[in-house]
């Protein structure tokens, strides 16, 4: 029985197999067949859908965060406070998409090039706005996805795809109602006190 040389065994267990390139071996916009009980065109819908939810999602992450960070003025504590939290509630939303999408048999978006191709959310400018600029960007991002997330239930529902439906409903539509609430009460024009 021929024996390996000790330093060719050595080298090939711990070094790294670096430039590696592999078949893409499902196509985005397509369907894989998963046991799930829901017809093709149910799954292919609902992932298109959930695709265009999961990019308008991480586009509005993304302003949550850089908000936070350029957040000015009289408010800015609880504004840099309030917008993380709810960066962090959109990153959860997320990876739940992300992970129906993937449980429907898709491909999950991903790249942050192929997120920024197809999402409706308008890029804002690269500087830093105005406070009331910043809310009201949120809320036309929020209002944006939930639009879309009421139609894409209706049809989900009506397709049978009952998961979908409820992810929508129970998680993003409930979150994102729940944040504009919150961020359109900052654009309330009241005094603190009567004088």
């Amino acid at each position: 029985m021929p024996t390996k040389s000790p330093a060719k065994s050595a080298t090939r267990g711990s070094q790294p197999m670096l430039h590696q390139k592999g078949t893409q071996i499902q196509e985005f916009g397509t369907v894989r067949q998963l046991p799930v009980g829901l017809s093709h065109d149910a799954r292919m819908y609902s992932c298109e859908r959930l695709n265009q939810c999961l990019a308008d999602s991480q586009i509005l992450y993304s302003l949550y965060k850089k908000h936070h960070w350029l957040m000015r003025g009289p408010t800015f504590y609880q504004l840099h406070l309030l917008l993380d939290k709810h960066a962090g509630e959109q990153l959860e939303l997320i990876d739940t998409i992300a992970e129906r999408v993937q449980t429907l048999g898709g491909v999950a978006i991903g790249d942050p090039r192929h997120v920024a191709e197809i999402t409706v959310i308008p890029r804002p400018p690269d500087g830093v706005e105005e406070v009331p600029a910043m809310i009201s960007r949120l809320l036309e991002a929020h209002e944006a996805i939930l639009v879309a997330a009421h139609d894409a239930a209706k049809r989900a529902d009506e397709m049978g795809d009952d998961g979908t439906n409820d992810l929508l409903v129970s998680d993003v539509i409930r979150t994102g109602e729940l944040q504009a609430w919150f961020l359109a009460e900052h654009l309330v024009d009241t005094p603190l006190v009567e004088s």
